[in-house]
């Protein structure tokens, strides 16, 4: 098979789980074959340079070695295409970045208090007379 289309081969070579992910990154211009805006439709063969931007803002620029139509293992799926030494530089880097500075809304320390947190909380607001007591605040008189 010396030809495949785009969205067959970037399915069979495990870049995307389904054909469907493939065709709508290529939809969104995530995708660059040679340089150019690929459409689903078009065909890669042995040699084209493929660059994509996967699922989580991960880059990546391979070189086309073959072309399958089947999704076999992961080893088979490597033997498809070779990543330029660039982007696994650049893929590396990333990974150390995201690995320094965390998402902050990750982390449980970080968003909504729990039950107990928010129980503390008000117990220090009540000791400090920051917060008044409900009854104190509203009443149901009209004055």
């Amino acid at each position: 098979m010396d030809k495949l289309r785009i969205d067959k081969w970037l399915w069979a070579a495990r870049f995307f789980k389904t054909r469907r992910l493939a065709v709508d990154a290529l939809d969104h211009g995530r995708v660059r074959v040679n340089g150019q805006p690929a459409k689903p439709s078009r065909e890669v063969k042995p040699g084209d340079e493929v660059s994509l931007v996967q699922p989580g803002g991960v880059l990546r620029s391979v070189k086309v070695l073959g072309a399958s139509n089947q999704r076999g293992p992961a080893p088979v799926a490597q033997q498809l295409y070779t990543e330029t030494p660039e982007s696994v530089a650049a893929r590396e880097e990333a990974a150390r970045q995201r690995h320094l500075a965390p998402e902050p809304a990750l982390g449980h320390a970080e968003g909504r208090p729990t039950r107990r947190d928010r129980r503390q909380i008000e117990r220090l607001q009540d000791d400090d007379g920051a917060r008044d007591a409900w009854g104190d605040r509203w009443s149901a008189e009209w004055r």
